[in-house]
């Protein structure tokens, strides 16, 4: 599986929104909510919500993608984004409120790099994960 790396950030860039109105207000759901768009997407990035979007309103109007990249990665990033969010979900809902707002600074601090310079931490974990495992076998 190929993915347009501008669906990508543009995913990121409303995850970022999503995330500064979780740490601006406080409140759980939209934490949860984005749980649960991180969990489909970890699944399979073309079928989140974010890229039907980007596909309806964005993609015909910046054209076909110039070069695509690898899903695994991708996926992985969002698993990550997805273990992130239900602790702060958790933590939001439940009270703990410290929990909460640590783990979706943390979200809103990933998400934020890869929709403002193109670095994709969990992208870069996995690739270096795969590095070491190489190596290591």
């Amino acid at each position: 599986m190929e993915l347009d790396p501008r669906g990508q950030r543009f995913a990121a860039t409303v995850t970022s929104v999503v995330l500064v109105v979780v740490l601006a207000t406080g409140w759980g759901w939209p934490a949860l909510a984005q749980a649960v768009v991180f969990a489909i997407s970890a699944v399979d990035p073309r079928r989140g919500p974010y890229a039907y979007v980007y596909r309806a309103l964005v993609l015909p109007r910046v054209g076909p993608p110039v070069s695509r990249e690898p899903g695994a990665p991708v996926r992985f990033a969002q698993l990550v984004g997805f273990s992130f969010m239900a602790v702060a979900s958790v933590g939001y809902l439940s009270g703990v409120t410290v929990l909460g707002v640590v783990f979706a600074a943390f979200a809103l601090l990933a998400a934020f790099l890869n929709a403002a310079f193109g670095l994709c931490l969990g992208c870069e974990a996995y690739l270096a994960i795969r590095r070491l495992s190489a190596k290591s076998a």
